[in-house]
């Protein structure tokens, strides 16, 4: 086992769990979920059957992620934010085998307390505000807060809000060039 799990963790037969990963208490990694090397998955966490981590995903406290939802590498997903997997839920209706997708791209942040809306994907280094209700697909690199979640900008892959200037802007932190055309975000150094 090249992974901790702390003793209250339950980690069932059949999953995928990669090096120097970390789980913490009351966390239930179900049957053939997967995660990536240095995945660190926070208090009272449930990752469902077939759901998929990249690398160095951090998924803080209290956060479910049900069937249909697929995680790329450097992903953080803020304490108690929600995904879904049906949008029309009934409890006297069984439908299993109708779980919407959700793929979450590289380097995107979902704040704390967000809902993200099954069938909706996030684009890369997306970064989606605390209490933001995302109810349609997010452009990468795209801004958004609210209820109903609204595009205020766009951000830079180190999570600063870019100021375009001729359709060019640079991250203050790192310093990379980003071209903004056509209502698209491009990295261009």
């Amino acid at each position: 086992m090249n992974y901790f799990a702390h003793d209250t963790a339950v980690v069932d037969e059949g999953c995928q769990i990669g090096s120097g990963s970390k789980i913490w208490h009351f966390s239930h990694i179900m049957q053939n979920a997967v995660l990536g090397d240095n995945c660190n998955i926070g208090q009272n966490v449930v990752i469902s059957p077939d759901v998929v981590l990249g690398k160095n995903v951090k998924v803080q406290n209290n956060v479910s992620i049900y069937t249909g939802v697929v995680c790329d590498d450097d992903v953080f997903l803020g304490p108690s934010m929600v995904f879904t997997n049906i949008t029309n839920p009934r409890s006297a209706v069984i439908r299993r085998d109708a779980y919407e997708k959700t793929h979450v791209g590289k380097g995107a942040s979902i704040g704390a307390n967000a809902t993200i809306v099954c069938g909706n994907d996030i684009g890369s280094y997306a970064l989606i505000g605390a209490g933001a209700v995302v109810t349609k697909s997010v452009k990468p690199y795209a801004l958004l807060v609210g209820n109903p979640a609204k595009q205020l900008g766009w951000v830079s892959e180190f999570g600063h809000r870019l100021e375009f200037e001729n359709g060019i802007a640079v991250c203050p932190e790192s310093k990379q060039q980003y071209k903004l055309e056509n209502d698209q975000v491009t990295r261009i150094s």
